[in-house]
């Protein structure tokens, strides 16, 4: 088993932040801006579903791993760490699903107001 962690991956994130476009991909992603990083999330949870739909288990494999990656770009531009989403997660596992996901509908009702 890999001792790779998604804080790991954060941290070539971070780093490759200040390498040049010729040389990361991240970087290029990064100058490109959020609405460019956010449609490549996009594109690979498309693919993401598509893969697990046909069940293709190396697919969802391979299609998991861009789609982490994306993300953790799109956090880096959002200026979102790992720790402050884990600690959203830790924060919800408190209560059920279906109450955590009741309470956000409820909040977004209030400030619509």
């Amino acid at each position: 088993m890999t001792r790779f962690t998604l804080d790991d991956l954060a941290a070539i994130i971070s780093s490759r932040a200040n390498a040049s476009t010729t040389a990361s991909y991240t970087r290029s992603l990064l100058d490109a801006g959020t609405a460019r990083a956010a449609k490549k999330l996009g594109e690979e949870a498309v693919e993401l579903v598509i893969a697990a739909m046909e069940g293709d288990t190396q697919a969802i494999t391979r299609e998991s791993a861009d789609l982490l990656y994306h993300l953790l770009v799109v956090l880096h531009q959002s200026g979102i760490s790992l720790a402050d989403v884990c600690a959203e997660l830790e924060r919800r596992t408190g209560q059920s699903g279906h109450a955590e996901k009741a309470a956000r509908g409820a909040d977004r009702a209030v400030s619509e107001e």
